[in-house]
């Protein structure tokens, strides 16, 4: 489904990876690893198409990302490290705003069930600016509740704010969806077990340059 050739990045006049690649099938579990600074970021932001590497090539479905720009964002999901939660918008207002900037139509019935399961039924009221970190987290991660058809997730520090009973759910949605045949790339600086049908690593330290 995805296939990574070759590709370099470079801040300021550092490079901080190159001749890094990979392919990622359906149903696959990437866990991409390395230092802080290290470029993990940077390359999960490559492979949304928000940035440009320095060299190589990023495939989807064997074409070139950056010549079907708009059919490769319909079958992805990127939830970054920051939480992209907007202060003055409910939970409610987030989620469909969210959900529509990416091109799918969700009911106000089925953002109610997603916001519901991942434990913000009582915070619906509420504008983002009185939420807490960890549920600012769990306003943006809803969003995965409702895209069980895209394809592709590709999620930055997905876990970090959330409490012991939101990571298992957040794991097995994540689970869920590898089972469906869908493909997950992620990073995390914490200890997660999660199954899937097929287990991959990626430090991209190892393609620094020496």
């Amino acid at each position: 489904m995805l296939e990574v050739d070759q590709l370099s990045c470079m801040r300021g006049d550092v490079i901080l990876f190159r001749g890094l690649s990979f392919r990622l099938e359906g149903g696959s579990l990437l866990h991409v690893a390395g230092r802080n600074g290290s470029g993990k970021t940077s390359l999960l932001r490559m492979l949304c198409g928000l940035m440009l590497p320095e060299a190589g090539e990023i495939r989807w479905r064997g074409k070139p990302i950056r010549s079907q720009r708009e059919e490769y964002h319909g079958e992805l999901l990127y939830v970054g490290h920051a939480n992209a939660v907007k202060d003055e918008f409910s939970p409610m207002e987030n989620l469909r705003v969210a959900c529509a900037v990416a091109g799918r139509d969700v009911s106000e019935d089925q953002a109610l069930e997603a916001l519901g399961a991942i434990g913000l039924a009582h915070r619906l009221e509420l504008d983002a600016r009185h939420l807490s970190q960890g549920q600012r987290r769990r306003v943006a991660l809803a969003r995965l509740l409702l895209a069980d058809t895209v394809p592709l997730w590709i999620l930055d520090e997905p876990f970090t704010a959330l409490d012991v009973a939101a990571v298992g759910l957040l794991a097995q949605t994540i689970e869920d969806h590898l089972r469906r045949g869908g493909s997950v790339i992620y990073t995390t600086h914490q200890d997660v077990d999660l199954e899937a049908p097929t287990l991959q690593r990626l430090d991209v330290g190892d393609f620094a340059p020496c």
